[in-house]
């Protein structure tokens, strides 16, 4: 199914939409332990699902129940629930890992991201790297201090280049066909920005 359709069957069941960030929607389950994070187009998620693969049980990752592609390039994966972390320790804990300096748990997220962005750096277009800053530091029910979404995209360069010529995007991004349905740019573009974007994605070669 696509993205919106994904979204449409979890509202269905009962979960409620609880958040909306650049590239996904959130959604909390009606026991309210869970997240559903729908995304029509994020290339960088998969690595997230990646480190957390790859470091199961870690206290700073988040438990991950399911994860799904989704048609036309998008993602479906349900998490445990997070919360907002206090913002002083939020920015506290992002310097530590800017620093290095730490716990051994945090020491081997961190370890481990940076093998993924490397992987990651290689074979994808448009990849920015490693992003941890206090937004991406959330608390889990339990309280434990949880990392989400540290890698990213450089959107701006990928927009730009569907404004240019779209056709580029498309060959080096194949996963792309929902590429224009992000909440950033429904939340930040004009209706002409839009329509340009619009005209430039769907224009016939």
């Amino acid at each position: 199914m696509t993205h919106r359709e994904a979204t449409a069957e979890l509202v269905l069941a009962g979960w409620t939409p609880c958040g909306v960030g650049d590239w996904a929607i959130g959604l909390r389950s009606p026991d309210g332990l869970w997240a559903a994070r729908v995304c029509p187009f994020d290339p960088a998620y998969a690595a997230f699902l990646e480190l957390c693969r790859r470091r199961p049980g870690n206290p700073h990752l988040p438990r991950i129940a399911f994860d799904t592609p989704l048609e036309g390039g998008g993602t479906l994966a349900v998490l445990e629930f997070l919360i907002p972390l206090e913002a002083a320790r939020a920015e506290e804990l992002a310097r530590r890992w800017r620093e290095g300096t730490g716990g051994p748990a945090l020491a081997e997220v961190r370890r481990v991201a940076a093998a993924v962005d490397a992987e990651f750096r290689a074979r994808t277009p448009w990849w920015d790297g490693v992003d941890l800053n206090a937004g991406n530091l959330r608390q889990a029910l339990d309280g434990r201090v949880v990392v989400v979404d540290v890698f990213c995209m450089d959107g701006a360069s990928v927009y730009g280049q569907v404004l240019r010529d779209a056709a580029v995007v498309r060959a080096e991004l194949p996963g792309s066909r929902h590429i224009l349905d992000i909440p950033y740019i429904a939340r930040e573009s004009t209706p002409e920005e839009i329509r340009a974007l619009r005209s430039a994605w769907y224009r016939t070669p």
